[in-house]
């Protein structure tokens, strides 16, 4: 159980103790400089992490933010201003968690972060019932016979989920266009005129009403839905989910010969931006219930091959 801690200080000595006579001393080698710098270097880890998701140069969230890039540099290298840490010295003084003191919640009175404590303390078998008693619906039943197709632009997505939904007797639908319809302009307008967050709220809003309208579909999604932890996880909850995957340059190939030359216009280093995001975002594709590899495979080869994935998977059982 946590406290709120009484700080016991002594005129007569440079060390401070908590309630429990625990020494708080600020020398480099402390447990709390050992967490300051683990907080400093975790809030650097996943500023860079969410960078890199959404493929945004560090340029860029600088012109956004307003912050400098030096300073952004310097907090991706875990570097960041030492009053990250002074608050991290500040909750361990306190006996708190971080978070309990930036969060929304309210640390003495919810019951979600008491049910966070209890689950963290939980072993395995209980974290997993809590899990099955929590979700809404079983998962089998919430992706009843929808499946969507994730992975980069150029893997394949939208000209196989065309044809299997023909040769499955599904609707096919791309997300995009439904962002499109409800916009009432092309996509890369939305993005010019709403920005990367305005699109992706959008986008969120797309799959909310494909899932409300469709119970069986093929639906095939953009690369950097991946990037939205609460959207992902509607679309893993909901969907079949299968990633599409190709080799960057087959990657690269391919849209150049849809006609489009924005991947390489202008930018000699387009391709080694594209294999950046790629294993960027490996970890999230992976998150797929099943992958489709089409590197070296014609369009009719990789069809016969997502057919027989679905139903060896029984996706639609």
């Amino acid at each position: 159980m946590h406290y709120c801690s009484e700080m016991i200080a002594d005129p007569e000595m440079s060390e401070i103790t908590n309630f429990r006579g625990e020494t708080l001393a600020p020398d480099p080698d402390s447990r709390g400089e050992a967490a300051v710098r683990a907080l400093i270097l975790r809030v650097g880890e996943r500023v860079r992490k969410a960078r890199e998701l959404k493929g945004i140069p560090r340029r860029v969230l600088s012109e956004v933010s307003g912050v400098s890039p030096r300073y952004l540099a310097l907090l991706e290298a875990g570097e960041g201003n030492i009053s990250i840490g002074l608050l991290q010295r500040v909750a361990d003084a306190l006996d708190h968690r971080i978070e309990w003191l930036v969060g929304e919640d309210d640390p003495w009175t919810s019951e979600a972060l008491r049910v966070a404590e209890l689950y963290r303390a939980a072993p395995a078998e209980v974290r997993a019932q809590v899990l099955d008693h929590l979700l809404p619906q079983p998962e089998a039943t919430a992706r009843r016979h929808r499946i969507a197709l994730i992975g980069l632009r150029g893997a394949g997505k939208s000209t196989l989920g065309a044809r299997a939904g023909a040769a499955l007797g599904l609707p096919f639908v791309e997300l995009n266009r439904e962002i499109e319809d409800q916009a009432g302009m092309p996509v890369n307008e939305v993005m010019a005129f709403y920005g990367q967050e305005g699109y992706r709220r959008l986008e969120a809003q797309a799959l909310g009403r494909v899932i409300a309208t469709h119970e069986a579909m093929i639906l095939a999604v953009a690369g950097g839905i991946v990037s939205e932890p609460e959207t992902f996880k509607t679309l893993l909850g909901n969907f079949h989910t299968i990633w599409v995957k190709a080799a960057p340059a087959e990657h690269m190939n391919r849209v150049r010969a849809q006609g489009d030359m924005r991947p390489m216009a202008g930018n000699p280093e387009a391709m080694d931006q594209l294999k950046f995001i790629l294993t960027s975002r490996e970890t999230l594709y992976d998150q797929a219930r099943a992958k489709l590899d089409t590197t070296g495979r014609s369009v009719e080869d990789s069809l016969a091959d997502l057919l027989a994935l679905i139903r060896e998977r029984g996706f639609l059982s």
